[in-house]
């Protein structure tokens, strides 16, 4: 009971904002979240079958075990956590640490992997755990955790083990659905890693998603004409291009792709005026601009 007392004695139950308060539910649930056990140190692949089963791709525990779990660390690291999403076609995609957000992405229907330390920061014992569900009145957070489906912990206890991990958290969607509260850049940064792995065709419902979310994006633009290009859909990346210069006449990469795009289609004219744009705008793809106006 002391040790209870030192760990949680100055913690204080956090305050939600008067948006949250006044939008969300008093009380949500995610009953479709599938429950799976932990094992010893195996609260990584749990967590992340979880959420994996819950956005429809069938895997098991144990098939993800080899490929989150370190044994030299008695755990998963978070690089793995994401790294093994993307590899099984979802995108994962990291969430402000705030319990607002946190609560706002399951009222969306997203379950939520977090990361907490259940011990002090000199000793940490890490530990992932599923949050499916809250009680605004009761200030209840619910979570798949360890060998305990749906344990209720208070905001003030949850939010201190958090509080040690930074308040590390992620969802895992199908590409063309976005978190429910995201920033652009963290939005932006997570396709582009799952691209990496997946491919541009994968990754086009998500930029297709993107841009309509976030229309003034230049670079979504620019990764959406790729990605439509990539996909056979020529004259759907260049009016993808065009929006990104819309958005930023300066992007010097879009006039770039855009003039070679449109010289494999055989309009030249407007080719030469997109590459000599390129051309002129210092950086790293002037000089294969000059090359593109240059060649025969």
């Amino acid at each position: 009971m002391l040790l209870l007392l030192i760990l949680t004695g100055c913690a204080s139950t956090p305050q939600l904002a008067e948006s949250t308060e006044r939008e969300l539910p008093r009380r949500a649930m995610l009953e479709d979240t599938p429950f799976h056990g932990q094992r010893d140190y195996q609260c990584g692949p749990a967590s992340l079958a979880m959420v994996l089963n819950a956005s429809g791709v069938p895997v098991d525990v144990d098939t993800l075990i080899p490929q989150v779990f370190l044994p030299g660390r008695e755990g998963s690291v978070q690089p793995e956590m994401l790294g093994t999403v993307r590899r099984h076609g979802r995108i994962p995609i990291r969430i402000d640490g705030n319990l607002d957000t946190l609560l706002t992405e399951i009222d969306a229907g997203h379950p939520v992997v977090v990361m907490q330390n259940l011990s002090l920061p000199a000793w940490p014992v890490w530990h992932y755990a599923v949050a499916i569900g809250f009680d605004l009145d009761e200030e209840t957070l619910i979570l798949h955790s360890g060998m305990e489906p749906e344990r209720i912990e208070s905001f003030k206890r949850f939010d201190a083990t958090w509080a040690r991990s930074d308040r590390w958290a992620f969802v895992a969607l199908p590409p063309g659905e976005l978190p429910a509260a995201t920033d652009a850049q963290a939005a932006l940064d997570a396709i582009a890693d799952f691209e990496r792995v997946q491919g541009a065709q994968a990754a086009l419902p998500a930029w297709e998603a993107f841009t309509a979310r976030y229309p003034e994006s230049a670079m979504g633009h620019f990764a959406l004409g790729n990605a439509r290009y990539t996909s056979g859909d020529r004259q759907a990346a260049v009016e993808a291009f065009e929006q990104a210069l819309e958005q930023d006449p300066e992007l010097a990469v879009a006039w770039l792709n855009l003039g070679l795009l449109q010289r494999e289609m055989g309009k030249g004219v407007q080719a030469e005026k997109a590459l000599q744009q390129a051309a002129a705008l210092p950086g790293p793809w002037q000089q294969q601009a000059r090359e593109a106006l240059n060649a025969p």
